[in-house]
């Protein structure tokens, strides 16, 4: 009996002792370890809750780039955000630690990260170096297309995307080239039959669905919980060029066919009247572009790009489309100090707008302004003599980006509704006479202009 009690009173004694050595130990680092190291104790805290998870995959990544000189830089779509509304901060306290791990230790299936093709090399050892450490990664390729063209079609493959793979957390690294619109392109992702459909989420890769463009980027450096990486010096800015990047290509093949059955113009005058629109396109854009107004090649122009990758030869004049929430009174006069006086102005910003420019060569470029509906979209013209008015209706579109003439330009995603609605269906057949009061088949009268707006509407130079 005497030896359970002293048995039981020696439990309960060493049970007393772990619980005030455990409470000892509590105090101590509240009191003294927090007070004396502050932020950085909770922020090593907190990147130990997170070991395994996605902090530590993007801490391997970031090592492993950083070994290999392989210069990334962040395209998350989620983590720039919160980033672009600190950036300014972050900037101006690179060799701080952070008081808690704020952007990275947010669960997520996916970081986001971009290279320029030519500022890395894809050498085995990196790929070897990535599966020492315990990244499991493919490759996703695709054809060049800066090797296509009406002459050759090359089907050369180059990298497009690679997914590392480590835990739980991805990986997406994003391969950008150089176009020679002065643009940055990347390639759609297509997973080939043979490749492991669950290797990664697929579904919630910010970059791959589709092809997309965008403007150079210039990057900063900055410290964000802990790692060093590189982002967009505009976040906001870059994050807005994804939201509507998608890209076509020039549809090579498709034209190659269609100057079989159509042979090109190849006269003098043909080539000329090519090289005066291309001028003419390119001095649109530049003036466009400086004044922050959005645009795309439109009616014969888009035609032109979608049938046969060129201009129309006999189709006179450049057009592009604005809508007209982004027309600016600064326009008209961008225009003329650009050396293109204006030919005529007819309709107003209300109705119907539509501005026509001559070139130095006697080139027009029209300038089509549109207008939304519940259901469709439309544009106005009027005939000058009688002061009818016409009015063109679309299908709603969006709009994409695309390479033509060594520009990057807009057009409408939904090209063929786009054009078949305003050339039918035989869009493919060429037609050297064309009225645009009746021809199109998407053209409906919209009455007469009246006798006292006509010094306004209707103006001519």
């Amino acid at each position: 009996m005497m030896q359970r009690i002293n048995k039981n009173v020696v439990l309960a004694v060493l049970t007393a002792a772990s619980t005030l050595f455990l409470l000892f130990q509590l105090y101590y680092y509240r009191y003294y370890i927090s007070a004396k190291h502050g932020p950085p104790f909770s922020k090593l805290k907190g990147m130990l809750a997170q070991e395994g998870t996605n902090w530590r995959v993007v801490k391997n990544f970031l090592n492993l780039v950083s070994h290999h000189s392989v210069p990334v830089f962040l395209v998350d779509g989620e983590v720039l955000p919160l980033l672009g509304e600190d950036v300014e901060q972050l900037k101006s306290s690179l060799d701080t630690t952070p008081s808690e791990c704020q952007y990275f230790c947010k669960p997520r299936d996916v970081t986001t990260f971009a290279l320029l093709d030519k500022m890395w090399e894809h050498k085995g050892s990196f790929f070897r170096a990535a599966e020492k450490m315990g990244f499991q990664w493919q490759k996703y390729e695709g054809k060049d297309p800066r090797l296509e063209g009406m002459d050759d079609l090359s089907g050369v493959q180059i990298p497009l995307h690679y997914i590392f793979r480590m835990a739980s957390h991805t990986i997406h690294l994003v391969v950008l080239y150089e176009r020679s619109g002065n643009y940055l392109w990347h390639g759609p992702l297509r997973l080939k039959k043979n490749m492991d459909r669950k290797f990664a989420p697929f579904r919630k890769l910010q970059f791959g669905r589709y092809a997309g463009a965008y403007n150079r980027v210039e990057l900063i450096q900055i410290t964000v919980d802990g790692l060093k990486l590189q982002i967009p010096k505009n976040p906001l800015q870059f994050l807005a060029e994804m939201s509507h990047s998608r890209f076509l290509e020039c549809r090579y093949r498709e034209a190659r066919s269609f100057f079989q059955l159509y042979p090109d113009d190849l006269s003098v005058e043909g080539i000329d009247f090519r090289r005066k629109a291309k001028t003419l396109l390119h001095l649109a854009t530049s003036t466009l572009d400086a004044l922050g107004v959005s645009f795309w090649i439109s009616s014969g122009t888009c035609l032109g790009w979608y049938r046969q990758c060129n201009i129309i030869p006999y189709s006179k004049d450049v057009d592009l489309g604005i809508f007209i929430k982004n027309y600016k009174p600064e326009l008209v006069p961008a225009f003329q100090k650009a050396g293109l006086p204006l030919k005529h102005k007819f309709g107003k910003v209300e109705d119907s707008l539509e501005l026509s420019f001559l070139g130095s060569d006697d080139v027009k470029l029209d300038i089509f302004f549109f207008y939304e509906e519940a259901d469709y979209m439309w544009n106005g013209g009027t005939q000058a003599k009688s002061g009818k008015k016409f009015k063109y209706l679309f299908p709603k579109f969006t709009l994409c980006w695309t390479e033509f003439l060594e520009l990057k330009v807009q057009v409408p995603c939904e090209t063929l509704d786009y054009i078949e609605a305003n050339y039918g269906k035989n869009w493919d057949v060429p037609l050297k006479v064309w009225d645009w009061k009746h021809s199109p088949p998407n053209v409906q009268p919209n009455g007469i202009w009246p006798l006292n707006e006509w010094d306004e509407v209707i103006q001519l130079f």
